[in-house]
C-alpha cells in the first residue's frame, strides 16, 4: 500500500509540474488535455478561465471506435487527434497549449498530438 501511495503521489506531482509550466507559458491559449488508459484514449480542450470543456473526443465514442479493433493503440490515438482537431476548428479554435499530463510525449500521446497538428491545430 505504501508503494502504491508513493507512486500515486509521484504521478500527481508530475502532472502538476507539467500543468504549471503550461499555465505559465500558454498566453491565453486553451489547454488540450490528454488522458490515456489501457483500453482507451481521451482528449479535451479546456478553457481554464471558465472551467469548461469546449471540445472532447475519445475512443469510447461509437463514431470514432468504428473500424478500430482496439481503442488503446497508436492508430486509435491518431484518429482521436484528427477528430478533436476537426471539432475544434469548427468552433473556431486554432491555437492550444498541449497538456500531456503525467505521460511522456511518446507513443499514443505523441501520435495524438501529431495527428491534431496535421489536422490544423497549432501548439
Amino acid at each position: 500500500m505504501k508503494l502504491y501511495k508513493r507512486i500515486q503521489k509521484q504521478r500527481q506531482r508530475r502532472a502538476y509540474r507539467v500543468r504549471n509550466r503550461i499555465r505559465a507559458v500558454k498566453n491565453g491559449r486553451l489547454r488540450l488535455s490528454v488522458f490515456r488508459s489501457n483500453k482507451h484514449i481521451y482528449a479535451q480542450i479546456i478553457d481554464d478561465e471558465q472551467g469548461r470543456t469546449l471540445v472532447a473526443a475519445s475512443t469510447r465514442e461509437k463514431a470514432i471506435a468504428e473500424g478500430l479493433p482496439h481503442g488503446g493503440n497508436v492508430a486509435a490515438a491518431e484518429k482521436v487527434g484528427r477528430v478533436l482537431a476537426e471539432r475544434a476548428l469548427e468552433k473556431g479554435i486554432r491555437e492550444v497549449a498541449f497538456d500531456r499530463g503525467r505521460y511522456r510525449f511518446h507513443g499514443r500521446v505523441a501520435a495524438l498530438a501529431n495527428a491534431a497538428r496535421e489536422a490544423g491545430l497549432q501548439f
